[in-house]
């Protein structure tokens, strides 16, 4: 899903500021039941949450985002999964096609695509905006470390 896509239209439901979800939280905000979920886990790979040591799936918001888009392209615009799958996957290409690839002779960092308003990375970049002397806090840092994450893992998947 790209950064720009809003995911507060009056069809889709305002997702909480949390960092994880349970099964039975996004099948309330998708509004599809678990076993559809966890289909649409096999049929897509940028559907992937992970698991805890219990072994329940804990999603994070990007996966609560690409669940509403599935159902998006399945429910309302009559996507079959394999047109829905190769719809994602040219929308992911989209994103990764913006991140500049940087040469050790160019700049460190030329552009940080910024993560959709209101997901709760804004209070990150608000930590992080002019606060070079200030330390960062630990939840600054861990969802830090999350974005990281996520950005490695969708390149990856590009690749």
């Amino acid at each position: 899903m790209s950064s720009s896509r809003q995911t507060t239209t009056p069809a889709s439901p305002v997702i909480p500021d949390k960092l994880f979800f349970k099964i039975g939280e996004v099948c309330e905000l998708v509004g599809v039941q678990a076993h559809v979920l966890r289909y649409w886990e096999s049929e897509f790979p940028m559907l992937q949450p992970q698991k805890n040591r219990a072994g329940q799936r804990t999603y994070r918001r990007k996966d609560v985002e690409m669940a509403l888009r599935i159902k998006e392209l399945l429910y309302d615009e009559g996507f079959t999964i394999a047109g829905a799958r190769k719809r994602l996957m040219n929308e992911g290409r989209g994103v990764s096609a913006r991140l500049k690839i940087v040469t050790s002779s160019g700049p460190s960092v030329e552009a940080v695509p910024q993560p959709p308003n209101g997901t709760g990375e804004s209070a990150l970049r608000e930590s992080l905006a002019g606060s070079a002397a200030r330390p960062l806090s630990r939840d600054a840092l861990f969802r830090l470390r999350l974005m990281l994450e996520d950005l490695l893992t969708d390149l990856r998947q590009d690749s």
